[in-house]
């Protein structure tokens, strides 16, 4: 009898023991939110770029809800304050963010609890970008005529009108006048580029040096006649070979133009 008080001793309070470790597991296994690894925030910092929030690691029971406030804090990542309306994952940067840093509050949440974790400062947020003064290698502002130097390739300068004075050439013509007119940009006139021009062959007139375009656009130049004028007995057209250039770029490249363009020859006159 006493043996068998014994055994049923011993196994009740094994019972009492499986089950009181049972309990302990049970309580083990469910926790509220724990931070392991602060949230991050990803996105370049400057007014109009947007900023991504990272949760960070976390432990608990799951599942587990997040929550955000982005908070607007000094350039040291101190005095922080709430961004009213600022509670999703990602967050755009304004003007009034310029100066100063950023820190995600993240807060995790699950049937146990709640818990919350902020993340380091980003970078001082730069200003937004100026306006671009330049689209596609011309001015983005102003009219009229442009200065050689605010033209910039994919851009290139346009010969788009020429003059000569006598306007036809003869026999007893010495001095040629030639005027060319520069543009680019959608037509608007160019200053200080640099004008080439030479008859084609050559030799019939001297290669005058260049000449830059006026606050008009157009250069003059006057060529001499030479001993190889004119090319032919049957000469009709004097060719000219005109070159506009920017100074101080390659002549073949840049935004330099060339083009023939002629002017009559009437060698009875």
């Amino acid at each position: 009898m006493k043996k068998t008080q014994t055994l049923l001793a011993l196994f009740g309070a094994g019972v009492v023991t499986v089950l009181a470790v049972a309990g302990l597991s049970s309580a083990a296994s469910s926790s509220a939110p724990s931070n392991q690894s602060p949230p991050t925030i990803t996105g370049t910092a400057q007014v109009g770029s947007t900023l991504t929030a990272h949760n960070g690691q976390w432990s608990g029971t799951t599942p587990i809800d997040y929550s955000y406030q982005w908070r607007r804090c000094d350039a040291d990542g101190g005095s922080c304050s709430n961004i009213s309306g600022g509670t999703n994952s990602t967050y755009t940067l304004k003007t009034v963010d310029a100066d100063n840093t950023l820190r995600i509050r993240v807060t995790a949440k699950n049937s146990d609890g709640s818990s919350s974790a902020t993340s380091v400062p980003t970078a001082v947020v730069k200003a937004a970008p100026s306006n671009p003064t330049t689209s596609n290698g011309c001015p983005t502002s102003g009219s009229g005529t442009v200065s050689v130097s605010d033209v910039s390739p994919p851009a290139r300068l346009l010969v788009d009108g020429q003059q000569a004075s006598p306007t036809t050439v003869t026999r007893s013509t010495s001095d040629l006048t030639l005027r060319f007119h520069v543009s680019a940009c959608s037509g608007r006139s160019v200053q200080g580029a640099l004008i080439y021009a030479t008859a084609v062959p050559f030799e019939q007139f001297n290669v005058p040096a260049e000449v830059a375009t006026g606050s008009d656009g157009w250069a003059t130049l006057t060529l001499h006649q030479a001993s190889h004028f004119p090319a032919s007995s049957r000469q009709q057209l004097l060719a000219v070979f005109v070159r506009a250039r920017k100074s101080g770029e390659n002549i073949l490249g840049g935004i330099s133009t060339r083009r023939l363009v002629s002017f009559p020859v009437n060698l009875n006159g």
